[in-house]
């Protein structure tokens, strides 16, 4: 089989497109770069879903932290104590087992027991968590000079919020939000070995690159490849991150502009 045949039978098998049945034996490099490929979709999915919605729920979860009632302040300040004080992986389990016992009760949580809905209620409650508390430290950083000259200029309420001081956070907050970003698209490997079942043996990336493992006693190929596709991801969304860092710092001289820089996780 030729390798563009390869990459036409299983280049969408991560998504049901495609051969269903993995390959036995003989497995060639192709076969191992196009299934691990197929399976960075489902990381893909996981990682620009949670966050792209979890951006939004951290900015009002940094909101209600820095809110002087205690309705809003409470809520928030435990939200983000919980989900950062615990690991990924455990939420995962006990995401799982409350998502199981929900559905004992009514079959509308059946989907939310799967991974391409319950592992991802979870990672977008993860990040939210975490980049809230980035966007809370940048809200408290904003300089009073700048709310002042907004009170100056009779802004006011949402306009004062939207024109001074949701740019500024954002600003301040984007090179630890980029950070953020770059793990938690590395954190969607932990979905594979949660407790959250792949689809008919559709799962992501870390899901075949064990199965070559496994199957040719042979780790230092998949794995490589699997780090090599993560790798890619992360260059792009450091360049995208980068864009939008210039963008948010262009009316700064150059010497005041902030640079993105990357910061090795070792433990989360």
């Amino acid at each position: 089989m030729s390798c563009f045949q390869t990459v036409q039978d299983y280049g969408l098998r991560a998504i049901g497109i495609g051969e269903r049945l993995l390959p036995r034996e003989d497995f060639t490099l192709c076969e191992q770069f196009t299934l691990i490929g197929s399976g960075m979709i489902w990381n893909v999915y996981f990682g620009l879903t949670a966050l792209v919605l979890g951006f939004f729920f951290a900015t009002a979860l940094a909101l209600g932290k820095a809110s002087p009632r205690a309705i809003f302040r409470k809520p928030s300040e435990w939200f983000v104590f919980v989900f950062r004080g615990s690991p990924l992986f455990i939420q995962f389990f006990f995401g799982y087992f409350v998502f199981l016992s929900l559905k004992s009760y009514s079959q509308f949580f059946d989907p939310f027991t799967s991974a391409w809905l319950g592992a991802l209620i979870v990672l977008f409650f993860n990040t939210s968590a975490y980049s809230a508390e980035i966007f809370y430290g940048a809200l408290r950083s904003i300089p009073k000079g700048d709310v002042e000259a907004a009170d100056a200029y009779g802004l006011t309420g949402w306009s004062r919020f939207k024109r001074v001081i949701w740019p500024t956070m954002l600003r301040l907050a984007w090179p630890a939000y980029t950070n953020e970003a770059i793990f938690l698209f590395h954190a969607t490997t932990l979905v594979y070995i949660s407790s959250f079942p792949a689809w008919q043996q559709r799962g992501d990336a870390l899901y075949y690159a064990s199965y070559f493992a496994d199957k040719t006693f042979n780790p230092f190929i998949p794995y490589p490849i699997l780090a090599g596709y993560f790798i890619v991801l992360t260059l792009v969304v450091i360049s995208f991150y980068g864009l939008v860092n210039r963008r948010l710092n262009r009316h700064l001289p150059e010497a005041r502009r902030q640079k993105i820089r990357l910061r090795l996780n070792l433990i989360r």
